[in-house]
């Protein structure tokens, strides 16, 4: 995790951005799975952004510097309770919480509705996460409401409520060196889970039996859980985007497609890797392997500081284009290709995304109706493919060859930087480590 004072330090960011009013952001329920048992739980990223605490049932709550008082950030979270935690496992409590997170105050969570009006008495706005949980928004229109209850004794309630995501978006778009640390790290623990699949697949295996491998290296190595629900699809699954039924039969002469990437300490890797089942690309496979290798090599080249975010897609559809014209997947030339969306049979999704706290992660990607430019401290995937079903008109030696190949990108100062490079990514790396 990063350092409390890097939590601290964004806090006070926050502080200074809303000037008035206050922040009130929470960190996710936890979700029933079934009946009395829950689904593991995950912290609001949001949240945990802001404060580094992982347990449910909390509550952030900034209040920027006025006049002579100066800024404040208050915790609310579950008591400490021993013989819940018999039950559950350790929990913080508000004092310990308060030092061990750095905030000013703390408070048992059962105390947030009366603190909260307090709060808001005679603030302008409140800022949180609004739209995003409607019951949550349900609950602070009701604080609001009391304290407009209240205006005859000279009470005002706040006449705004702004969603704080636009800030926080922006603030997580660009990582820090520890995030940058943390994310490096859940990178090379991906990398060895491809690494351990490519080198386990045999014919007559079945896609879970892989799952399970990227599974076991992602626990061994000191991942929290799987970034996402991972995709393991091999021969015509492939060409299905998400797939994640995972319990079909691998067949010699097929290929088999994994997108899967760990979650470390609140942060995603995000890794796709496309191999033959048997270890040996054949003739039809090579040829659109090369191709989508290329068509990602010309996204990456335009992963720079001063390039628009849309430049990276652009680069690998002009090289897609192409090449399904040369294999007699589009006819015409580029240009027709791509004005009339042809391509989009083989090529129907974008060419990546923002990564890091969320496998999609926060930000905006265009500005004023533009295209943002990239920054260095920005982390995005890169990820070109190709999907090819069944049909009259395609010869069918291309028949449900699905691939997709995606590293994760840094923008750096004067180019870029693969945190995901290790990961073997040529058909002579593959079939090497596939021996």
């Amino acid at each position: 995790m990063s350092s409390v004072h890097a939590y601290f330090t964004r806090r006070h960011l926050l502080a200074d951005k809303i000037e008035s009013g206050i922040a009130v952001v929470p960190t996710a329920p936890e979700r029933l799975r079934n009946r009395d048992t829950h689904y593991p739980y995950r912290f609001d990223s949001y949240f945990y952004y802001l404060t580094g605490f992982h347990e449910p049932e909390a509550v952030v709550v900034i209040a920027p510097a006025t006049g002579q008082s100066p800024a404040r950030h208050l915790l609310f979270c579950r008591e400490k309770n021993k013989e819940r935690e018999i039950w559950d496992g350790f929990r913080y409590g508000p004092e310990a919480a308060k030092e061990a997170f750095g905030f000013d105050e703390a408070y048992p969570i059962d105390r947030l509705d009366d603190v909260l009006i307090n709060l808001l008495t005679n603030q302008s706005a409140v800022h949180t996460l609004f739209g995003q949980d409607a019951a949550w928004d349900q609950r602070v229109i009701g604080w609001i409401n009391r304290v407009r209850e209240q205006s005859r004794t000279g009470a005002v309630a706040p006449d705004k409520i702004h969603d704080c995501r636009v800030w926080l978006d922006e603030m997580r778009l660009i990582k820090s060196t520890e995030e940058l640390q943390i994310m490096q790290r859940a990178a090379d623990i991906s990398v060895q889970a491809h690494q351990r699949a490519m080198q386990t697949v045999r014919p007559g295996m079945r896609e879970y039996e892989i799952e399970a491998e990227l599974l076991y290296t992602f626990y061994r190595h000191g991942a929290q859980a799987p970034a996402y629900t991972s995709i393991v699809a091999g021969g015509a699954n492939a060409c299905v985007l998400h797939y994640v039924q995972n319990n079909a039969e691998l067949k010699s002469g097929d290929l088999l497609l994994i997108d899967a990437g760990c979650e470390v300490n609140g942060y995603a890797a995000d890794i796709t890797r496309t191999f033959p089942v048997n270890g040996k690309f054949n003739a039809a496979q090579r040829d659109v392997y090369q191709l989508v290798l290329a068509a990602q090599a010309a996204a990456i080249e335009q992963v720079t500081p001063g390039k628009c975010w849309n430049d990276p897609h652009q680069a690998a559809l002009q090289t897609l284009a192409q090449g399904f014209i040369d294999l007699g997947l589009c006819q015409g030339s580029i240009d027709g290709v791509l004005e009339s969306g042809d391509y989009k049979r083989f090529y129907m999704h974008r060419t990546g995304h923002w990564l890091g706290m969320d496998v999609h992660d926060a930000g905006e990607y265009k500005l004023n109706g533009s295209w943002r430019p990239l920054q260095p401290g920005m982390v995005l995937t890169v990820e070109p493919g190709c999907y090819i079903s069944p049909a009259d008109d395609i010869p069918e030696h291309f028949w449900n060859i699905g691939i997709r190949i995606e590293d994760d990108t840094l923008v750096t100062p004067t180019g870029h930087e693969l945190l995901t490079r290790a990961a073997p990514k040529t058909i002579a790396e593959i079939e090497e480590i596939m021996q």
